[in-house]
């Protein structure tokens, strides 16, 4: 059964790209009495788990630490901040929108020029963040220096609900992967596997790259979230996955060609337990996949994706029948690729 509280925990937790350590430090406390563990230079989280056995091939399962937000870059003399969008976020959300800054997470909110002192196509036009300033309730710098720092990290301030069939919550990517590689560690596995908790996907899949190469492996599963585009305005066709219909498989995005033999063992394996699983339809986006698959000889490599609504916007809606679903998977495909399923 998936753990919703562990969900929680990790997605109202703060960790931008670059300042994943309150993250990392959860994720040390949940797993630091199953696996062994080390951090890295960059601050991935490394962690070895052994099974009951040896494993027949080296399994890899990966998920990132880091979600988007902003930098503060200046404070004006009159105590408003000016920030940088750290990830991609569309600045179309970001009006209005409360959020927390730096290490004590001071209150904020996003400000822009009153709808009425606008003129002409700027009525209709969304501003660029520059544009825009962090209201923190500040009356000059001198006080705003007193309550944060330049440099300070910025994240959506949205509270987690959970209903009888949805999640809501910031940061459920990828915050989600990391509660599905915690509740693997915790549990019992037939074969020894690594886990890497890694930082800076959401600025290059940096932290990806490093971990790949230190741990070597001949096959990696990403465990990720991925956007699902059922609105009333977009086509059927063109909404490229659904929330309730499984675990979404990748065959292509603008970084990763996946291994096809995995891919085809996701879909037999999810049919095998009677979970439901679904293609992307669609080639976009990218994930660490882009650089796991390229580290040292070449790594195989699948993505196994959960289904969102509004990914990297405040609030993230998914499935709460496909969270149970994308565990049950992960910890299958764990097992047989672990177990020598698959041609090394």
């Amino acid at each position: 059964m998936f753990d919703f509280s562990l969900l929680q925990r990790l997605c109202e937790a703060r960790g931008i790209s670059g300042d994943e350590g309150a993250v990392r430090d959860l994720i040390i406390d949940e797993i630091k009495d199953h696996a062994e563990y080390r951090v890295d230079n960059l601050g991935n989280l490394l962690v070895h788990k052994k099974g009951k056995a040896p494993a027949k091939a080296r399994l890899m399962l990966s998920a990132h630490m880091d979600e988007v937000g902003l930098m503060v870059t200046d404070i004006t003399s009159e105590g408003f901040l000016k920030f940088h969008e750290v990830g991609g976020i569309d600045r179309r959300v970001l009006p209005g929108k409360q959020v927390a800054v730096g290490k004590n997470g001071v209150a904020g909110v996003i400000g822009v020029k009153p709808i009425h002192l606008t003129k002409g196509d700027e009525s209709e036009s969304v501003p660029e963040p520059s544009e825009m300033t962090i209201d923190i309730g500040a009356d000059s710098q001198e006080e705003a220096l007193a309550a944060v720092s330049y440099g300070d990290s910025v994240t959506f301030a949205a509270d987690f609900t959970k209903n009888g069939s949805t999640v809501r919550s910031k940061a459920i990517d990828d915050r989600f992967g990391c509660c599905v590689l915690i509740q693997l560690i915790k549990s019992d596995l037939p074969y020894d596997a690594d886990f890497v908790f890694v930082v800076q996907e959401e600025v290059g899949l940096r932290g990806a790259k490093t971990a790949a190469y230190t741990v070597d492996p001949q096959f990696a599963i990403v465990i990720e979230a991925t956007t699902s585009a059922e609105i009333p305005e977009i086509d059927k066709q063109k909404q490229v996955c659904n929330l309730g219909e499984g675990a979404v498989i990748s065959l292509m995005d603008r970084r990763t060609i996946y291994d096809k033999e995995m891919v085809a063992l996701a879909l037999s394996t999810a049919e095998k337990l009677g979970v439901k699983a679904q293609l992307k339809r669609a080639v976009a986006g990218g994930n660490d996949a882009g650089s796991i698959h390229q580290s040292r000889g070449g790594v195989r490599t699948l993505a196994v994706s959960l289904a969102c609504r509004y990914l990297h916007a405040p609030d993230t809606v998914a499935s709460v029948r496909d969270c149970d679903s994308m565990l049950e998977l992960a910890k299958a495909l764990c097992a047989e690729i672990a177990g020598g399923a698959l041609p090394v």
